[in-house]
């Protein structure tokens, strides 16, 4: 017993140590700090911090360049009067997301059922010829049976959400009818909570505006996220006990 309670005291300051060291770094800069303004940092190159990738997205296939004799163009070049609008693989358009969606449901239902069951048997094993006691041991009645349930469920949704924003997407794949499968993602963090928005689906060339951009409203199999997590959406969440009690519990 004693020896149970040491392992429990031991390994309980080996967390707090592990947690102290971890998170010691971060206390000792956010006290330094005390009193004074955010520091902002230092220009540098991008390629050269820790953890650098360079992106690698969708690109069209290469295309021989070639020139034409008294010619002041080349193929593969861009233009002004040539339509600026994305049209191939790795090109690039906006997206005007604007969602504006109400619904209110409500619903009743009620359910009652009530049964009896009674059967009988006159002078059952000869009830007729017992006396005394040996009368009362036998009924008339085998079976008697009473059941009666009822139900009354009413439920109601009351549904509001607005959207309005813009997110500039790639084109990652041409179809063979000529539409354009895009997919856009985007990152915003404000202090300690992060923002995404995603965008994909497949676009008509011809829905696509002159200024390069699409409403939300005409991508077919659209898929639009808008969510985040950080500190604020860790609050707001249930606790991992209570989501696991919540799927495991029948009652």
């Amino acid at each position: 017993m004693l020896t149970a309670s040491i392992n429990r005291i031991a390994l309980t300051g080996t967390l707090l140590t592990i947690v102290s060291i971890a998170g010691g770094c971060s206390a000792v800069d956010r006290l330094s700090q005390i009193g004074e303004q955010p520091k902002l940092t230092e220009i540098d190159n991008p390629t050269a911090r820790p953890g650098y990738k360079p992106v690698q997205m969708p690109m069209p296939k290469p295309e021989a360049v070639s020139y034409n004799a008294n010619s002041l163009w080349r193929n593969g070049s861009r233009s002004f009067f040539k339509d600026q609008r994305a049209h191939q693989v790795g090109d690039l358009l906006t997206v005007t997301v604007s969602i504006s969606d109400q619904a209110n449901f409500a619903n009743e239902s009620q359910r009652s059922r009530k049964t009896t069951d009674d059967s009988g048997v006159t002078d059952f094993f000869g009830k007729g010829l017992l006396t005394g006691a040996a009368a009362t041991l036998f009924n008339d009645r085998i079976f008697t049976g009473d059941s009666q349930s009822s139900y009354d469920g009413k439920g109601s949704i009351v549904r509001q959400e607005t959207l309005q924003t813009s997110i500039a997407a790639v084109v990652t794949q041409l179809l063979p009818n000529g539409n354009l499968v895009v997919e856009g993602k985007q990152e915003i963090r404000v202090n300690f909570e992060k923002r995404e928005l995603i965008v994909a689906g497949i676009v008509r060339p011809e829905d696509i505006q002159s200024d390069n951009t699409i409403d939300s409203s005409k991508i077919a199999q659209a898929r639009i996220a808008y969510g985040g997590h950080g500190q604020i959406t860790d609050v707001q969440q249930p606790r991992y006990g209570s989501q696991v009690l919540d799927v495991l519990l029948p009652f």
